[in-house]
């Protein structure tokens, strides 16, 4: 009774709500860093790649929901649906699913947990071992801005009770006058998150870029410099003054390895983890013997992703850094009947078995471009 029967996946794309992204007249034209990121032509297209949405129906007639990452690989999502049908879901290894590209195995995972769970009657986060919290707290976000939009954004989360705020930018950013301009109009409101994508490149040019910024509105600088240059992050922890903190996106590394060196150098003060759930609360059982917190990443998702992210920040001991769950504030619909609910900044865990939400059937109509089943 517990075998997939059918898999069925629909690709949709879901554009950003206007204004959300980028200032207008701040114009992203790295063409490398969106061909690194599958973004398209522009970072700021990166809502109008294709996602796919995946239904796993079993013999018992339970149905369990996932979501891949944008631009994932067609053939590779037909190759893995056509490997689990005929499995039984309860004879998985849950750890370690039958799917090599990790652009698509958090989908599989998640849709395997999310009818687990409806079978067991629990939720997703105690299949990862355990809830330690069931409310996330969560950053705002938003893409490179003027000074003036800067300091609105981050004076808007703040008025809904964000803590912390996170930036996009670019060596091409004013950052020390979005700072000042925060300040000004937040006072000591709201702490700010500084994340070039490794766009600063260098310890030289972040050092320069961030000569002057008042240090006491910062909550840190994520991946300013290049992930290979695990000695420059540890001497802009020691010589700035601020947190440093180190994304390892298993999406686009493919590797849980990528953390080991951080840890030998002690070179930043947390970590950015996204990617496969329980591959995700490995890796912060790690930082949590290093002494170190985490936060649950994104590549800012439709709402099963992120429900999917909630049920692992709940299940990761030291996950007290708020998240990137914000699909919400960019995306003009996430394709869950009932929305993530936030209060005071911070997701509240559904309370439900599997994920505790359910597909949105007239939203996922209209936002399909195909369809494809096993």
């Amino acid at each position: 009774m517990t075998f997939i029967k059918t898999i069925k996946a629909t690709q949709v794309v879901v554009p950003a709500k206007p204004g959300s992204l980028n200032s207008e007249d701040v114009i992203d034209k790295d063409a490398a860093f969106a061909q690194k990121f599958l973004t398209g032509e522009r970072w700021t297209e990166f809502a109008n790649q294709p996602k796919w949405i995946i239904e796993i129906s079993l013999t018992n007639g339970l149905t369990g929901i996932g979501e891949t990452y944008r631009s994932a690989s067609e053939e590779l999502l037909l190759d893995a649906m056509k490997t689990f049908v005929g499995q039984d879901v309860l004879k998985l290894n849950w750890r370690r699913l039958p799917v090599s590209d990790q652009r698509i195995y958090e989908a599989f995972e998640t849709a395997v947990l999310d009818v687990v769970g409806k079978i067991l009657n629990v939720p997703v986060a105690q299949l990862l071992g355990g809830i330690y919290r069931n409310r996330i707290d969560c950053f705002g976000w938003t893409g490179r801005r003027t000074p003036e939009d800067a300091a609105q954004k981050a004076y808007e989360a703040m008025q809904k009770g964000h803590k912390a705020f996170k930036f996009k930018c670019s060596d091409e950013d004013p950052v020390r006058l979005w700072t000042a301009e925060i300040k000004k109009k937040c006072g000591d409101g709201i702490k700010i998150l500084l994340d070039p994508n490794q766009r600063w490149t260098d310890v030289a040019t972040t050092l320069r870029l961030m000569e002057g910024v008042e240090t006491d509105i910062m909550l840190g600088l994520e991946d300013p410099i290049l992930h290979a240059d695990v000695a420059g992050f540890k001497y802009l922890r020691q010589t700035l003054g601020i947190p440093m903190y180190r994304h390892i996106s298993l999406p686009y590394t493919q590797d849980i390895r990528d953390m080991i060196a951080f840890v030998r150098a002690d070179a930043v003060d947390g970590y950015n983890f996204n990617g496969s759930a329980y591959n995700c609360v490995l890796l912060a059982e790690i930082a949590h013997l290093e002494g170190k917190s985490c936060w649950r990443g994104s590549e800012v998702d439709l709402g099963i992703s992120e429900t999917m992210g909630l049920h692992i920040a709940a299940a990761s001991v030291n996950c007290t850094i708020p998240s990137d769950i914000f699909g919400e504030l960019v995306r003009e619909n996430d394709l869950i009947v009932n929305p993530i609910q936030f209060e005071n900044g911070a997701a509240l865990l559904p309370s439900g078995a599997g994920l505790g939400i359910a597909l949105d059937e007239e939203a996922l109509h209209h936002y399909k471009q195909r369809e494809m089943s096993v």
